[in-house]
């Protein structure tokens, strides 16, 4: 690139975006990159302070940054990711499809520590609608060496995909209600209603509920019947916590369920369970599912409609940031719950 005075730069290519900034009504791209000036531009860019502007002069070895955060962003980019067109250096990564969102937090980490290279993220890990952005980069300077780029596209494909979406699997759900209180008819069940909406939500339905006693045998028989009928997906509720009565995660065990863990770093969310019976995810879920917005349920579930296979070690992260705050009005995912 080569600064030359304004007045001297009329029939000469542009370098670089030139940005408009008003308070309170725009920040815009005023000059775009490979603009060829004007006389008629001279008066617009002293208006914008600019008495020299870098044109086009690039020496060998070195890269705009425009090109060079475009190799970046598509090196980075994973199934699911769409780019915006480079605007001031900056490209967007935005999702094309609603699904989970998956970064490569410790590869993120690496690529920042390269010099004149940054890449933003939101965090991983959570249901995205289409369209929302995800991610940001673009180099620091104007010019940057070609070998710093070719350092971090390396990197980039040693780690791929940096940033891609899941697509959440349409799973037939079925619903195991335990507690004498609902079998016997005392009480109506509530928790049926809020699990068909919630995986609605997800893009799942429920296809049959059995209300049972709190009995592990009959809970074992009621998880294999469900199995019988082809769902794909079980959730028990209720008998979760330590009363002597609560026999859910004993009925898993009767049923062959292979529990990963029993407990989660969550709250509300603590008494949670997961487990495995022929590789179709079992459930238990605590009763604060039924009354919280927001619990363990939107940390876990969309991750295994993900079609990820959850191990013990992958929720002990989950206890920096496992604490809700219980605010007023629930703002999730936009707040740091579960992150």
């Amino acid at each position: 690139m080569e600064s030359v005075r304004v007045e001297d730069a009329v029939g000469m290519v542009l370098g670089h975006d030139i940005t408009r900034i008003i308070r309170g009504e725009c920040k815009e791209r005023a000059f775009k990159k490979g603009h060829i000036i004007t006389s008629a531009d001279i008066p617009a860019l002293l208006d914008l302070g600019k008495k020299h502007v870098y044109v086009w002069n690039l020496q060998k070895g070195t890269l705009h940054e425009n090109d060079a955060a475009q190799a970046i962003a598509a090196t980075a980019a994973g199934p699911g990711i769409a780019l915006s067109e480079p605007k001031e250096g900056k490209i967007e990564l935005s999702a094309q499809y609603s699904g989970l969102l998956k970064i490569n937090v410790s590869a993120l980490e690496s690529l920042n520590c390269i010099d004149q290279i940054m890449f933003a993220t939101i965090h991983t890990n959570q249901v995205v609608p289409a369209g929302k952005i995800v991610a940001g980069t673009r180099v620091i300077p104007l010019i940057i060496e070609q070998k710093t780029s070719d350092e971090a596209i390396a990197h980039l494909k040693s780690n791929a995909p940096l940033v891609q979406i899941k697509k959440l699997q349409r799973r037939t759900i079925g619903v195991v209600t335990t507690g004498s209180e609902v079998y016997e008819g005392r009480i109506t069940d509530q928790f049926g209603s809020v699990l068909r909406e919630k995986f609605s939500e997800l893009g799942c339905k429920v296809m049959r509920q059995i209300i049972v006693a709190d009995d592990a045998r009959k809970i074992g028989e009621a998880i294999c019947t469900l199995i019988a009928d082809g769902v794909d997906f079980i959730a028990t509720t209720g008998g979760m916590s330590v009363d002597p009565d609560d026999v859910t995660p004993a009925g898993i065990r009767s049923a062959g369920g292979e529990i990963v863990t029993y407990g989660a770093p969550v709250l509300p969310g603590a008494m949670f369970l997961l487990s495995y019976l022929d590789g179709i995810p079992v459930v238990g879920l605590p009763g604060c599912v039924m009354y919280h917005t927001t619990t363990v349920f939107e940390l876990i579930v969309p991750r295994l409609l993900a079609g990820e296979h959850i191990r013990k070690h992958d929720f002990a992260p989950l206890g920096h940031g496992g604490l809700c705050a219980g605010c007023p009005e629930c703002r999730y995912p936009e707040c740091g719950f579960g992150k």
